[in-house]
């Protein structure tokens, strides 16, 4: 039988801090000590090697060149090893699970990224479970190849597609959730995986790597009461190439004439706006209520039950392929990774 290689890649973020037991302050450790401080590890059937970001960051810091340079370790391990483990602060994960799984195409082996609420060093940490089962998720294997082949996060019992997460919480342990799409696996006294639910990507093509990211867009999240003057400021702001618009409910928003003819304008520069919804859950369903029925008529996208982080990320990936408006929209509105129902 073979025995998984696995990579784990740190980007920073409380998993890699240890408490200083005099001062109390926090600081990262060398994660070329993992075994050392997680004996357990060497219980795991895998063999485990460890590097890290050339500077880790606190994930608030994180930016497509962060995501560029996590693929590019990915890239150059891809033949080497069967999974790879990042490391990342929980602040940011959802967006960078969400831009890797757009950057890394045709991906056939797992790329579970992971964290924690506690620094690995405290009593009460969640960073060890955390770690060891996304090593376990990482190994997984059915006939000598990897079981998962899809970008996904594992937080707290539970692994999800990662471009379907968010992050509910700042204080819990269950920090994220995914909405709209069940679990991949539940961890209990087993590892129970929903095999309906994986992503199964065409294995017979290559690994291609995107490593460009266009970050020129706009996100605005509409309120009652939102001005003329600051959304006409946000919309012709220089450069703008893209734009993701997170209305109310099932992808409502105000009809007021200046509104819908700002919107005709932007899109009239050629610049593309998707209609996501505020909702944590849920769907846009353009044309369900007469309030969004302008919207479908003068060609706004729709982002139907994507999160905004895999809205942004998309919009991003998207927005460096050079394709026509229409071309540009029927991809949007088309499910890449499954990052759609």
């Amino acid at each position: 039988m073979h025995t998984p290689y696995i990579l784990i890649i740190y980007t920073g973020g409380t998993i890699g801090m240890i408490k200083n037991p005099k001062s109390g302050v926090l600081k990262a450790f060398n994660f070329k000590n993992l075994l050392n401080k997680i004996p357990e590890l060497q219980l795991l059937e895998c063999k485990i090697t460890t590097t890290s970001l050339k500077k880790p960051i606190d994930s608030s810091n994180t930016n497509p060149k962060t995501w560029i340079e996590i693929a590019e370790v990915i890239e150059k391990g891809y033949d080497k090893y069967d999974g790879f483990v990042v490391l990342h602060g929980s602040d940011t994960m959802s967006y960078t699970a969400s831009a890797l799984s757009f950057m890394l195409e045709n991906l056939a082996k797992p790329v579970v990224l992971t964290g924690s609420q506690l620094p690995i060093g405290d009593l009460r940490t969640d960073a060890k479970e955390n770690l060891i089962t996304s090593i376990q998720v990482a190994s997984l294997q059915k006939n000598n190849k990897p079981y998962i082949k899809e970008v996904c996060l594992y937080f707290e019992y539970k692994l999800y597609r990662g471009n379907r997460t968010t992050k509910i919480n700042a204080e819990h342990f269950e920090a994220f959730a995914s909405l709209n799409y069940p679990e991949l696996a539940e961890s209990g006294v087993h590892l129970k995986v929903n095999d309906d639910q994986l992503y199964r990507p065409n294995t017979r093509r290559k690994l291609k790597v995107h490593k460009k990211m266009n970050s020129n867009i706009a996100l605005v999240k509409l309120f009652p009461g939102i001005t003329k003057e600051v959304l006409t400021a946000t919309f012709s702001a220089s450069n703008l190439k893209g734009v993701i618009l997170e209305t109310y409910g099932a992808g409502n928003c105000s009809t007021e004439k200046w509104f819908i003819n700002l919107l005709k304008e932007t899109l009239g520069k050629g610049i593309p706006i998707v209609n996501v919804t505020q909702c944590s859950g849920g769907s846009v369903s353009m044309g369900l209520y007469e309030t969004s029925t302008q919207l479908k008529k003068i060609g706004i996208i729709s982002g139907r039950d994507i999160t905004t982080e895999a809205a942004v990320a998309k919009l991003m990936y998207l927005l460096q392929s050079q394709l026509s408006q229409i071309e540009f929209k029927n991809a949007f509105e088309t499910s890449l990774r499954g990052e759609l129902s």
